[in-house]
């Protein structure tokens, strides 16, 4: 608990431009025992909560609430019909699951820096320089957010549900969980596991949430919650970055026009969707807003056939088939092989 607390406290701190000078003095208590505070090292008294809860404009149960009841309001929300809960049972069991392995094994996952107070474009930058990423694409992404704290689940959810992936955290265990529809194209897929990684790294102390497929198409993103238009803006910069694009237009490619035979190229390179690809074209303004609109209505998996033999964007998926991670399977083998040595 002094851990949740005190990463709490840090975020809201430095969401109001808070030094720790400043909220100490604020709140009459020294800026030492707010340092304390935040590395988890010390738990306030109620005084104190209530205290920095009131300054912050708070209540003392944000700081210290259990947030076991995470599917409860996951499952609670309008948009969550009698067909995706049932379907979404399939998801907490995994989740449940997975714990239990991890627990089983000894090997937990740490978590990464939780982000406040900084933009999405550079907060791209700051993840891809801190895991040593450069502006090289992204071969694995599912493993990538996995092995930084973001346990990843692929499954085939119905067109009904409405649902493109939903982030999840147990605060209480400190494990974040991303549920990914397998029913999208591979390079969405992609698209959608770096969406919700922003919302592992910026928004992990909200409710969970839900994105449906409109979030991720820029006509409609601006109907929601601001901080889906920054996981748009960060996916694309983490995933593409635009110096990596502009070398290789400058550099291979050698024009400012770009074709579609240019699009399905770039879109291969980084292992991204083609509607994920011309957005960050048109952001950059390699194509204007008509060839945008041209090139979402063209039929880019026949293209892709045509130029390159096959499509990198389709994925056969079994109806109701679920994809465990790499590392999800890798423990279940070692729970399984240290049972039959007992």
């Amino acid at each position: 608990m002094p851990g949740i607390l005190g990463i709490k406290l840090r975020i809201e701190r430095e969401n109001l431009g808070l030094t720790q000078e400043n909220l100490a003095k604020a709140v009459g208590l020294s800026s030492e025992f707010i340092s304390q505070l935040e590395l988890g090292k010390r738990m306030p008294s109620l005084g104190s909560l209530k205290s920095i809860a009131e300054f912050l404009r708070k209540d003392v149960s944000y700081f210290i609430r259990e947030r076991e009841t995470a599917f409860e309001i996951l499952v609670g929300q309008k948009t969550i019909d009698t067909r995706a809960k049932s379907q979404l049972k399939k998801f907490k069991k995994y989740c449940d699951d997975y714990l239990k392995l991890e627990e089983a094994v000894g090997r937990r996952l740490e978590l990464a820096p939780a982000y406040s107070h900084i933009s999405p474009d550079r907060l791209a930058i700051e993840e891809r320089r801190r895991l040593g990423l450069g502006d090289s694409p992204i071969r694995n992404i599912f493993l990538l957010v996995e092995l930084n704290g973001l346990r990843v689940y692929r499954q085939a959810l119905s067109e009904e549900c409405k649902i493109s992936g939903i982030f999840i955290y147990f605060e209480i265990k400190e494990a974040a969980f991303a549920l990914i529809n397998r029913n999208l194209s591979v390079g969405e897929q992609v698209f959608v596991a770096a969406h919700e990684y922003y919302h592992y790294l910026k928004d992990r102390y909200t409710d969970p949430i839900i994105d449906n497929p409109d979030v991720f198409m820029e006509e409609y993103v601006s109907l929601y919650h601001p901080r889906e238009k920054f996981a748009q803006i960060f996916a694309r910069r983490f995933l593409m970055p635009p110096t990596k694009i502009k070398a290789i237009i400058e550099k291979d490619l050698r024009s400012n026009r770009l074709d579609f035979e240019d699009v399905v190229y770039l879109k291969r390179y980084f292992g991204v969707s083609t509607l994920a690809m011309i957005q960050a074209l048109r952001e950059l303004e390699y194509i204007d807003y008509a060839q945008y609109k041209e090139f979402q209505s063209l039929d880019d998996v026949a293209y892709e056939k045509t130029l390159f033999g096959k499509s990198t964007g389709v994925e056969s998926v079994p109806k109701g088939k679920i994809l465990p991670s790499d590392r999800f399977k890798s423990l279940a083998v070692l729970v399984s092989t240290a049972q039959k040595k007992v």
